[in-house]
C-alpha cells in the first residue's frame, strides 16, 4: 500500500520537474543541450534567480523506496538464461530478456517464466512467431520439475537443433 503511495509521487513530480538545460544551449550552437552547473559571475541560474534557468536539486529527487523501480512498480532484472530465474522472485522482481538471446531460446524463457509467474517487460517475439514455432516444436518445458537444472547446452540436444 505504501509503494503504491510512494509511486504516485513519484509519478507527479516527474510531471512537474523542467527539462534542465544547460545555460545558454538555446543561443549558441556551440553550446551543446545537457545541463552542466552553471559557473558565470553574475549569472542569474548559479545565484538562483526567479528569472534564471532552473537547477537540478535535490527537491526534485524522487522517494528512496521508489527510487529506480519499473513504472510498474517492479524491479528490473536483465535475464539471459532460465538458470538466472532461479534466485528471482516473482513479486518482486520483472524481467527483462537479453536482446542477444534468439527466438527459439526465447521462446522457451518465456514459457518457462510465465509460469512460474513472472512479469516480462519485453517478450520481443511477435504472435506469428511464437504459433510458428509452437507448432513445430513441443514443449519440453512441461516435463521438468522446479529444481531441476537447464544447461543451454541440454535444451539444444533435447530440441535437436542444427546451428
Amino acid at each position: 500500500m505504501e509503494q503504491k503511495r510512494l509511486m504516485e509521487i513519484r509519478k507527479n513530480k516527474k510531471k512537474k520537474k523542467p527539462a534542465f538545460r544547460r545555460v545558454e544551449s538555446w543561443r549558441y550552437k556551440r553550446v551543446k543541450d545537457p545541463w552542466r552547473k552553471a559557473r558565470g559571475i553574475d549569472s542569474q541560474t548559479r545565484m538562483k534567480e526567479k528569472s534564471g534557468v532552473k537547477s537540478p536539486t535535490v527537491g526534485y529527487r524522487s522517494p528512496k523506496k521508489v527510487r529506480g523501480l519499473h513504472p510498474s512498480g517492479y524491479e528490473e532484472v536483465w535475464v539471459s538464461s532460465i538458470n538466472e530465474l532461479k534466485g528471482l522472485n516473482n513479486k518482486k522482481h520483472a524481467i527483462k530478456i537479453s536482446g542477444n538471446l534468439g527466438t527459439r531460446k526465447r521462446i522457451f524463457l518465456v514459457d518457462y517464466a510465465q509460469n512460474r509467474g513472472f512479469k516480462i517487460l519485453n517478450i520481443g517475439i511477435s504472435q506469428k512467431e511464437i504459433e510458428s514455432l509452437e507448432s513445430m516444436i513441443k514443449s519440453p518445458l512441461e516435463d521438468l520439475e522446479e529444481d531441476e537444472y537447464i544447461d543451454a547446452d541440454d535444451l539444444e540436444d533435447s530440441l535437436d537443433l542444427d546451428d
